[in-house]
């Protein structure tokens, strides 16, 4: 018979919660339950030979069909002569304990589960129950004692697993259809060439609890080929969850299309939720999560477990639009209510944050280091590195705590005092800093910090209201990252000192995130990490927490390179030392060139902004045909609904004036060449899906390595210093993936045929040519005089390839 497992804490805050989701409330930062730990082991030792600490306890219940099991540990049990059994539960705080009139409802009952299974286990007649809270910085205590006949407890506990029935109940039907469904689950199209393999390599992975990094080039069908294989592995209970990881939101719908495939063509019983940001899905403009701002928040507890219910029982896809229409249904928080069916889910979409963030994680999945039995399939894993980059690092800003202070200072002389403090420390690193200045060593600086943050906490705990509360919030928020960030300090950083734009900034940088991918990537099972451009291979398992054991797949491309020719133009370049007016000139005559030697659309991706002004602005002039072309240009800031009318004006007969968007409002025939100038690394470089006629050509201007600063010099030097190429690491391998994924644009299906142009005299140095993917074969080097009649000559060849 199948066990229902829920554990005495997540039970009691599940049923119990009440009341508005308030922001305004401050909650002690994540740190307290560091810290917490150490409480609890003082109080235990100091309890003497009679109580015993962290007991383990559990309780099932049977059911028609499942076994309900309730598990826990609790954190004392005193036992004494002649006085009742006593369950203790332990709180560590940072509040004023002189506040604290009466403990908290679901501390109560957290401890009332403990004692009830201990009585019943022990056959008690009564048992106290009692809440000791315990002050983090002063170790003061304050108890509250409760005593309970058996009668009392008993039924007590009885009501409350009466009220979770109806949930387990649910559960334990829809587990059967789920793993029923899934036996009967075959794989939904007819394998590509090695499409088969690549799937049981990734259920090898999972059945052996490694890592596998997998090189999947576009046409591999990598999500179908990893998704399939991770529900078969739930099937056959190898893992009870599956979280899709991504960077961005079109591949969470390419995620939500697979799953909603299988649901459709292979009758899967599984459910999905989708996590979007709270800023994206709040019904107000500017989320402010209170009940005196948001009507969502005012009773959000009260009524939220009956909409969790209903939309658990009717719908399997808690996309973002169905959790917009049942938050707006019962007026709950839409974000809140995503986060609470991610809980029922079978498999979670959404972004790495909520794995690898250490600010914004699921706690609910993996908090307190527990390993679940979860896969974390992350796409585009490329993305991962400066993503985990940029999780793991921390940056603070003198200007930060010189703005706060002169800001509050005549309404909060005491924060404002204990913030010039810390101003004064980071000037005395600011004196002897010239323009950057790694730094070995600063305790004084963290200390003062340590100091004022504990301060601003308690202010904030005793002020809900008040002068300048949100700006000192906000504040505060800053500074605990940078602490927090400051405790995982390890060899695999570097502090900095810099001035930037005449302001002045302290950075713990991460330049190595493996260890601490590694260790969020322990509390799966397995992990399987994908992308079409995953190569070198060993850098990116280095840098992204793999080790010797874990596996590596380079998935070859299921198309014919025969119907995509590629040249690299062997007499210009993106060198900042080249760059010229000149220079400009011969690059906007190759995109002239190849661009009109067969009609259609285009993308030209350049470094940088800056750069494809300049050339643009010579193109315009000296070439642009506006009789037979069209430019639309990326701007700096777009809506994702900028994006999407960008984008759909590459479908053959779109008529839509975005005149909003493009840099000239014309009227545009379908015969018309459409070139699209975007920026390298941006949002139209990777994860876009332009099929057949919308895309017949990417031209790629320089190496797309990031340019020269302090940051990158540094990540230089921390890989020469640890016996790797530091110019590969800083500079190379980042910048060939842009140009890669930026290249992986023209061909998405079998039927497409294209060509790709790589406009830098660079690529054909070995150093580069050693990064192309192995299908890239018979590439044409072209100069300007030999580049028209090449390009002219491989679209009669793809012509021909394509009758």
């Amino acid at each position: 018979m199948k066990e229902i497992k829920i554990s005495v804490r997540g039970l009691v805050e599940f049923l119990l919660r009440t009341g508005n989701i308030d922001n305004r409330i401050h909650h002690a930062p994540d740190t307290a339950m560091q810290e917490g730990g150490r409480i609890h082991r003082m109080i235990q030792k100091s309890q003497g030979g009679d109580y015993e600490a962290e007991v383990p306890l559990t309780y099932s219940i049977t059911r028609e069909n499942y076994i309900l099991k309730i598990d826990g540990r609790a954190d004392g049990i005193l036992r004494k002569a002649d006085s009742p059994v006593l369950v203790d539960e332990i709180k560590g705080t940072y509040r004023d304990l002189k506040k604290i009139k009466t403990p908290d409802e679901v501390h109560i009952a957290q401890a009332k589960c403990y004692a009830a299974i201990y009585l019943r286990d022990n056959d008690l007649k009564e048992i106290s129950v009692q809440i000791t809270y315990c002050n983090i910085d002063t170790e003061e205590i304050k108890r509250f004692t409760y005593d309970f006949t058996a009668e009392e407890i008993t039924a007590w506990f009885d009501d409350l697993l009466e009220a979770y029935h109806r949930w387990a109940d649910f559960m334990a039907t829809w587990e059967d259809k789920k793993i029923e469904s899934i036996h009967r689950m075959q794989f939904p199209f007819e394998y590509r060439e090695g499409q088969k393999d690549l799937a049981a390599g990734v259920y090898r992975t999972i059945y052996h609890g490694r890592k596998l990094f997998l090189e999947a080039p576009t046409g591999t069908g990598k999500t179908i080929s990893t998704v399939f294989p991770a529900i078969k592995a739930v099937g056959e209970h190898k893992a009870e969850r599956i979280f899709y990881l991504t960077a961005k939101t079109i591949t969470r719908t390419v995620a939500e299309n697979t799953f909603d495939v299988l649901r459709n063509q292979e009758s899967l019983e599984f459910k999905t939720v989708t996590l979007t940001a709270k800023d994206k899905i709040c019904v107000l403009d500017k989320s402010d999560c209170n009940p005196v701002a948001c009507p969502c928040a005012e009773g959000h507890f009260d009524r939220i477990n009956d909409c969790i219910y209903d939309l658990l029982t009717s719908e399997d896809d808690f996309n973002r639009d169905l959790i917009m229409e049942y938050a707006a249904k019962y007026n709950v928080c839409p974000f809140e209510l995503s986060l609470d069916m991610s809980l029922f889910a079978d498999a979670v979409i959404c972004d790495y944050n909520y794995v690898f963030d250490p600010f914004v994680y699921l706690k609910r999945f993996f908090s307190d280091g527990i390993k679940g039995d979860n896969i974390f399939l992350i796409d585009e894993a490329h993305n991962l590195l400066d993503r985990g980059r940029d999780m793991y690092s921390a940056e603070l800003w003198f200007e930060t705590l010189n703005n706060t202070r002169l800001l509050i200072e005549q309404a909060h002389p005491k924060i404002a005092g204990l913030i010039k403090s810390c101003e004064t420390e980071m000037q005395k690193i600011m004196a002897f800093t010239d323009y950057c200045e790694v730094l070995v060593d600063i305790s004084p600086l963290m200390q003062k910090i340590g100091n004022m943050s504990k301060i601003i906490s308690k202010w904030l705990e005793d002020h809900a209201e008040g002068q300048y509360r949100d700006d000192i919030l906000d504040f505060y928020f800053d500074i605990l990252t940078f602490e927090t960030i400051y405790e995982l300090l390890d060899d695999k950083y570097v502090i900095y000192a810099e001035y930037e734009d005449e302001s002045f900034k302290i950075k713990l940088l991460c330049v190595d995130p493996s260890e601490n991918l590694k260790l969020c990537m322990a509390r799966a099972k397995s992990t399987i990490l994908f992308s079409a451009t995953l190569l070198p291979i060993q850098y990116y398992k280095k840098l992204l927490g793999g080790t010797k054991e874990d596996y590596e797949i380079y998935a070859h491309s299921v198309f014919d390179p025969g119907k995509c020719g590629r040249i690299i133009a062997t007499d210009v370049t993106s060198k900042y030392t080249r760059r010229s007016e000149y220079e400009y000139r011969k690059i906007a005559k190759y995109i002239h060139d190849i661009t009109t030697e067969k009609s259609g659309n285009y993308l030209i991706f350049f470094p940088s902004r800056i750069f494809m002004d300049d050339v643009g602005i010579i193109y315009e002039k000296e070439f642009f045909d506006e009789d037979t072309q069209e430019i639309l240009v990326q701007n700096e800031m777009m809506t994702e609904e900028d994006r999407e009318e960008f984008l759909s004006r590459f479908t053959p007969g779109n008529d839509i004036d975005f005149g909003s968007i493009i840099n000239m409002e014309v009227e545009v025939e379908e015969s018309k060449s459409i070139l699209g100038f975007c920026v390298m690394g941006g949002i139209f470089s990777e994860g876009i899906d332009l099929k057949e006629d919308s895309l017949i050509g990417v031209i790629i201007v320089g190496t797309g390595i990031p340019q020269v600063c302090n940051e990158r010099e540094i990540i230089k030097e921390f890989f020469e210093s640890d016996g790797e190429d530091g110019f590969d690491y800083a500079y190379r391998y980042p910048g060939m993936n842009k140009v890669l994924q930026a290249a992986g644009r023209v061909i998405r299906t079998e039927n497409d045929t294209g060509i790709v142009a790589l406009l830098d005299e660079r690529f054909v140095q070995r150093a580069y040519a050693d990064l192309f993917p192995r299908e890239w074969k018979d590439i044409k080097l072209v100069s300007t005089s030999t580049v028209k009649n090449t390009v002219n000559a491989l679209w009669s060849g793809l012509d021909d390839n394509l009758n």
